[in-house]
């Protein structure tokens, strides 16, 4: 999701996320009064949510923004047969990572 579409997103409806985790923050008093004038303007939605909805945002747009460093092994090409290498950069381990987190969080308890 990019940050530009949250407020169509919040204009729309409120929004319930079923599988969440909890994670205490605080927050400089600036940045507290935004999401408490974002609550204001879309009371539709809860302060949490809309916390949610623009870290999320946020750690989309940093997966684009993390550099690609080309490596030297051909891993693919691309539709006019150019090669595309692995890439080298943080992205690869951001994303295993990210992934067996996920599977962890989402397992059963018998399954960890």
């Amino acid at each position: 999701m990019r940050i530009a579409e949250l407020i169509q997103r919040w204009t729309r409806a409120a929004h319930a996320h079923t599988d969440v985790r909890t994670y205490p923050v605080h927050l400089p008093l600036r940045d507290a009064a935004r999401v408490e004038a974002l609550h204001l303007m879309y009371p539709g939605c809860s302060e949490s949510q809309l916390m949610a909805d623009l870290i999320r945002a946020a750690l989309d747009e940093l997966e684009v923004a993390m550099p690609y460093i080309p490596g030297t092994r051909v891993i693919a090409e691309d539709d006019y047969g150019d090669p595309i290498y692995e890439d080298l950069g943080p992205t690869p381990r951001f994303y295993s990572l990210a992934h067996e987190i996920l599977r962890k969080l989402t397992a059963t308890p018998a399954e960890r």
